[in-house]
């Protein structure tokens, strides 16, 4: 698994709780920060969410510090599917997505996707300074994702079904 391969990861939860209820969370790009061990937060520049619109994110990791990035919503389908792309929506670092599925009984299948590139990210000068190691370098990244993912998704879960 190599980097410029795009490579992405997804999580998945179904919840007891209406899309629309589900759309309000995962559209305030601040909630996430409330689960995530990277994240720390995130602000609109410009009116959100909509397509187009700018939000500048705001993370904290042990092996790279603290870094702010601007990012640009690249889809927007009410009730059905949010994404972003991390710094140029043409070449972005990441893309991230939540993708929302309505289930019978009225809950929820609400599914977290992200892809690291084609852009350079944090992880460029990592793979660049240990080209031998990429493989584990990504694949150790991805984890990381894939836990803060499976817990913004518990989280929202737990806000989604305890609202009345």
């Amino acid at each position: 698994m190599r980097y410029a391969d795009c490579p992405t990861t997804e999580v998945e939860v179904e919840m007891d709780a209406p899309v629309e209820r589900v759309w309000a969370l995962v559209t305030d790009i601040d909630l996430p920060a409330r689960f995530s061990s990277e994240f720390q937060g995130a602000r609109w520049l410009d009116d959100g969410p909509a397509l187009g619109a700018r939000f500048v994110g705001r993370n904290q990791h042990p092996a790279a510090g603290t870094w702010e990035t601007t990012c640009v919503v690249t889809r927007c389908e009410l009730h059905r599917s949010f994404e972003w792309a991390v710094g140029d929506p043409e070449h972005p670092s990441a893309r991230w997505r939540f993708d929302l599925e309505p289930q019978a009984g009225g809950g929820t299948r609400l599914r977290q996707w992200m892809q690291m590139g084609p852009g350079p990210s944090g992880l460029t000068p990592a793979i660049e300074a240990m080209p031998d190691k990429e493989e584990r370098i990504v694949a150790r990244r991805l984890e990381e994702h894939r836990a803060n993912m499976g817990a913004t998704l518990t989280g929202i879960k737990e806000l989604a079904e305890s609202e009345p």
